[in-house]
């Protein structure tokens, strides 16, 4: 019988399981960034290789701002390339846009998320286990998810990043249960799925649109769902 749930954030409670790498980019699409989608994924692959390496992103950031210094990067490394010429258009526009566009979306997404949380936590505990910059607590504050879950375990502040299974150890242990009594919830197969058997968890993959088409063994999730909501059923 399940007890608790392990829940992965980025990509899974602010996007319904699509890849962030997606949303950016459907983002520049809607907003005519003439760009091809090639050249968007390696300015993509360079934002966050450089967010990963240089602590840029402050514990006091709310997501808002985490955002505009990812679209930041991004649009800094396109106009380096050659790709993007100030001339075109306004890239100060552009990135507001594009960062507002985003964010009512997220809102929109963890809204839904914290209806169904809440439900949950009825019968479960909860805990949060993220690969994040080391502001996951002001971002939930912001987005109205705080105080929903036992404990927040952020990759930037234990020092663990997923897909590294002792991330969802200290899950388990944050909810004092056996593993066979907890599932985990999140959108990377590899981050996600493959780390928490690792470590004997039961888990639903919150299959959404991926960064590549990658083929997986389906078999290894207990549940495969497309929407959040699905939990519920």
């Amino acid at each position: 019988m399940i007890k608790g749930y392990i829940f992965d954030y980025g990509g899974t409670l602010d996007t319904n399981g699509c890849h962030w790498g997606k949303m950016l980019w459907h983002g520049y699409q809607r907003h005519n960034v003439p760009i091809s989608e090639e050249q968007f994924r390696a300015a993509y692959v360079y934002g966050e290789r450089t967010l990963g390496r240089t602590p840029i992103i402050q514990t006091d950031y709310t997501f808002k701002k985490t955002l505009s210094v990812k679209l930041r990067i991004e649009f800094d490394y396109l106009q380096d390339k050659g790709l993007l010429e100030a001339g075109n258009f306004s890239m100060a526009s552009c990135q507001s846009a594009i960062l507002n566009d985003l964010y009512s979306k997220v809102l929109e997404n963890t809204k839904k998320s914290k209806e169904i949380l809440q439900e949950l936590k009825k019968n479960n505990k909860l805990v949060l286990v993220s690969n994040f910059y080391g502001n996951l607590n002001v971002v939930l504050n912001e987005v109205g998810l705080d105080g929903i879950f036992e404990k927040v375990i952020e990759s930037a502040v234990v020092n663990v990043r997923k897909p590294d299974p002792a991330i969802y150890q200290l899950g388990i242990d944050a909810l004092g249960l056996k593993p066979d009594e907890t599932t985990a919830v999140g959108d990377s197969y590899d981050k996600d799925i493959v780390a928490a058997s690792k470590v004997g968890l039961h888990s639903v993959w919150l299959k959404g649109e991926q960064w590549d088409d990658k083929q997986h063994d389906e078999s290894l999730p207990d549940k495969i769902i497309t929407d959040l909501s699905q939990l519920l059923q």
